[in-house]
């Protein structure tokens, strides 16, 4: 629906927000990849081929119902390979659920427990929570006794992280692991156990259930290292496997940094933050894979284009000329281009581009179709934006209900995800498109967590208002009571997703990859503070880890 005409002289419209960041931290580092890099040459391709029969190979030895086979498939999935075994890891699990139902499993011991279960839900099985039960006590507590089982303890604290609401005992899996493991690191520091020791921080720094796979695979393949019981070959291959994708990675992020520079929009458009870079890194995290290239190339476009659209609405356009660029891009008219000041015609032209650039690659595909569906939800996210910006300079402070009708699209989730799948070669009909847009829960429940991390991490260092001051007008409490209220609809809306992830699922599975790695990347940037907004810090540090060093082999 088109924005009406607005009388506005009343407000302080023409004034434009005063707010600064931090210049771009990577400037045309990457773009010498796109000259000097002219593909792997075969380096480290001929043994990284090998070393992947020797695998699978391995993978077919082993039998599908003993618990070295979930030892094997949990190391590949952390070291970041998983992808190059799909087809046998799906084979293995399917057989164990259906034929080796883990509730029938007394003798395993807690650690093979977890594992099996946490397995299972991560391919999307509902397996039941109950096969925790003989580790409790008369009175219903996880028993003593399991403290001193730090492997245990430690694979039951990530198999917690699976659970859906109504699963009380994960639920005390979750407080009792925490608990435990928290206490455990001091004991581990005074017992020299390295390998131990950092597998129990980075838990409890993130769970597996929330970690990037290419971050995690970075970690792991360190900790993976020190374990007396690691597989050379394994360790080998997800070196060369990572290095290897880096590379195309860092191609692909110089031939960006190209069109960055000839976009110039850190001259035209100086007021908006200019994070090329960590808009890449943010679409690596959802789509890492060597075949999602055309992707991961439209979609760093346009999560840069949106960022600098929420800072024409939020630091720098007047409220007049806000009313006048949403009319127009409501429309989608770029021969009414010339009626916008200067700085949005160089935007509206640049983003119009990009769409049109957008349909011609789909074109090759047979999905230029779908490039409507995210073209909409660009046109959506505006109009949120514009609302956002009418309470700014009215002063308006909605109630929890009107801000998160409205904050839900403007994190900016919707828009990227439509957009995803838009652009990735899996083929998503017209139905599943409009299934995705009627804003079923899984999407709700992903835009609850990106939303309130948002507005938790930003709180105090930004000037605009979010959950946080609006949950404490309306409910007159202090800023702890309003932080751990919504830290706790981010909890529960963690379990929501999790359900929506296995059995019964209403997704298919491009779906769900997408929803689960763009909430999952929020939980990297947004856990403590805003690592987009000013990613001088922890953000940098990631993106070096990910995209500049390469593993020593």
């Amino acid at each position: 629906m088109e924005i009406p005409a607005m009388a506005t002289s009343m407000f302080s419209n023409n004034v434009r927000p005063n707010v600064t960041y931090h210049p771009n931290i990577w400037g045309e580092f990457f773009l010498g990849y796109a000259s000097q890099f002219k593909g792997n040459s075969g380096v480290g391709e001929e043994e990284h081929e090998w070393l992947k029969e020797e695998i699978r190979n391995l993978f077919l030895q082993i039998r599908d119902d003993s618990p070295l086979k979930l030892d094997l498939i949990d190391s590949i999935q952390r070291l970041g390979v998983g992808y190059h075994f799909e087809k046998e890891i799906r084979e293995t699990l399917k057989y164990i659920h259906e034929n080796n139902p883990i509730y029938e499993n007394e003798d395993d011991e807690l650690r093979v427990v977890a594992l099996r279960f946490r397995l299972l839900r991560q391919q999307g099985y509902l397996v039941p929570c109950d096969v925790f039960q003989k580790f409790l006590d008369i009175k219903g507590r996880f028993k003593e006794s399991i403290r001193n089982d730090v492997e245990g303890t430690l694979g039951l604290y990530e198999a917690s992280n699976f659970g859906v609401d109504g699963e009380e005992i994960l639920d005390k899996a979750l407080e009792f692991g925490l608990s435990t493991l928290e206490s455990l690191v001091l004991k581990l520091n005074n017992d020299n156990n390295n390998s131990l020791l950092m597998r129990v921080k980075e838990a409890l720094k993130i769970p597996i259930n929330k970690t990037l796979t290419r971050l995690g695979a970075r970690t792991f393949i360190s900790m993976y290292k020190e374990e007396a019981s690691h597989n050379e070959k394994l360790l080998n291959f997800a070196k060369l496997d990572f290095n290897l994708v880096q590379n195309i990675h860092q191609k692909e992020l110089g031939h960006l940094t190209r069109w960055w520079k000839e976009l110039n929009f850190a001259h035209k458009l100086p007021f908006a933050r200019d994070r090329l870079v960590e808009c890449y890194f943010w679409i690596v995290g959802v789509y890492f894979e060597p075949h999602y290239a055309t992707a991961r190339k439209l979609l760093t476009k346009l999560i840069y284009m949106a960022s600098v659209l929420d800072d024409i609405y939020d630091v720098y356009g007047t409220l007049d000329e806000l009313s006048l660029f949403t009319s127009i891009l409501q429309r989608w008219d770029i021969g009414a281009i010339d009626q916008l000041p200067l700085y949005m015609r160089i935007y509206f032209q640049a983003l119009f581009d990009l769409y049109v650039e957008m349909e011609e690659e789909m074109g090759k595909i047979g999905k230029s179709y779908a490039i409507k569906y995210g073209k909409q939800e660009m046109i959506r996210l505006a109009e949120v934006y514009f609302q956002e910006a009418q309470w700014s300079f009215t002063k308006y402070k909605p109630s929890m209900h009107e801000y998160m009708k409205v904050a839900l699209i403007s994190s900016g989730y919707m828009m990227m995800s439509a957009n995803s799948l838009c652009v990735i070669g899996d083929p998503i009909d017209k139905e599943e498109f409009d299934w995705f847009l009627s804003n079923p829960p899984i999407l709700r429940a992903s835009s609850i967590i990106t939303r309130l991390m948002d507005d938790l991490a930003g709180y105090g260092s930004e000037k605009k208002l979010s959950a946080v001051h609006y949950y404490m007008n309306e409910n007159g409490v202090t800023k702890e009571e309003a932080i751990t209220e919504l830290s706790k609809q981010v909890n529960k809306a963690w379990k929501d997703l999790n359900e929506e992830c296995v059995e019964q699922k209403a997704a298919s599975n491009a779906i769900l990859k997408c929803v689960m790695n763009f909430t999952r990347v929020i939980v990297v940037l947004y856990t403590d503070k805003d690592g987009y907004g000013d990613s001088r810090y922890k953000t940098k540090e990631m993106i070096k880890s990910l995209l500049v060093d390469p593993i020593t082999i």
